[in-house]
């Protein structure tokens, strides 16, 4: 489980951030103290107010305070109908003094600036799939904003509407909290939707409450971190055929959709796609781990509907 993990032998290793970014902790030989913690976590920068690491020993706890430091601070605390949601920021050494911001809900780490790339390819392969002058777009999921910025840097992009369901997510934009926010909200082609994407895809009245029935050419889907690994079992739905065909009605009659999947290709939900859809791609993407000094890799499904 993440924040909180079992420590055996020497080392722990906490993997955050969608399994794409792991820290590894020495552990004294007692199990009770950290020796040394490697420069991506500083020890007077905890992870946040309820991380602690659980060691092999029944009843030592290992952890670290509430202390935030220079290197590390905590941006936004809010409880949700989700979990408690963190937004924070801190610096990493070994990167030069990089700056990452990382969003935390419940036991969940959502979304780290350190690994964008997917993001950014989930908008640039999705809008490839289409030839059409003017798009109309949704992205489910604001996150950080990279695939709503990646989306809107393609000149055919005529409106983005972003459907987020955390008001607070789209405060940290509005309120210029997180890198990208000034830019999203200073584009008049963008504009945010507080609701749930996953409710508005099944009911029949659309993404856009202004618009009732509109029809968009693409909905780029970055909440879950896969069609199986889900951040509520009620969204699993959504991932089978009945789920699709709610979302491709929402599609003009070439429109696209494409998902984030930070699993390798899932040859059920593949299936499932082209069950609804005409096409569908299944793109590895690719992309360094710094701190672990080795390539990660995520998957992107494009599925057209002809």
């Amino acid at each position: 489980m993440e924040g909180r993990i079992a420590c055996r032998n020497v080392y722990a290793i906490l993997r955050i951030c969608r399994g794409k970014f792991a820290s590894i902790i020495s552990i004294s030989p007692n199990h009770n103290q950290p020796l040394a913690l490697n420069s991506e976590l500083e020890p007077s920068a905890p992870l946040s107010r309820d991380v602690a690491w659980t060691s092999s020993t029944p009843g030592a706890i290992i952890g670290f305070s509430d202390k935030m430091s220079a290197d590390f601070t905590e941006l936004d605390y809010r409880q949700t109908p989700f979990g408690e949601l963190i937004l924070r920021r801190r610096r990493v050494r070994s990167l030069g003094d990089l700056e990452v911001f990382e969003v935390k809900l419940g036991d969940a780490f959502l979304m780290s600036s350190l690994f964008h790339e997917v993001e950014v390819a989930l908008a640039d392969l999705g809008l490839a799939a289409l030839n059409a002058p003017d798009l109309d777009v949704v992205v489910g999921g604001l996150g950080l904003g990279y695939t709503a910025v990646a989306a809107l840097k393609h000149p055919n992009v005529r409106s983005l509407l972003v459907v987020e369901a955390l008001e607070p997510v789209i405060g940290w934009h509005r309120r210029g909290l997180v890198p990208l926010g000034h830019q999203l909200t200073a584009d008049s082609r963008c504009r945010m939707v507080l609701g749930d994407f996953f409710a508005l895809s099944s009911s029949g009245h659309g993404f856009d409450p202004e618009n009732p029935g509109r029809l968009f050419h693409a909905v780029l889907l970055d909440i879950d971190h896969s069609p199986r690994n889900l951040l509520h079992p009620r969204n699993g739905a959504f991932y089978k055929v009945d789920g699709l065909r709610s979302l491709a009605a929402q599609l003009h009659p070439e429109g696209v959709f494409a998902l984030w999947s930070d699993d390798p290709p899932d040859d059920v939900f593949i299936t499932a796609l082209n069950a609804v859809f005409a096409t569908t791609t299944a793109h590895i993407v690719r992309f360094p781990n710094p701190l672990l000094q080795s390539e990660s890799a995520s998957t992107v499904y494009v599925a057209r509907k002809s």
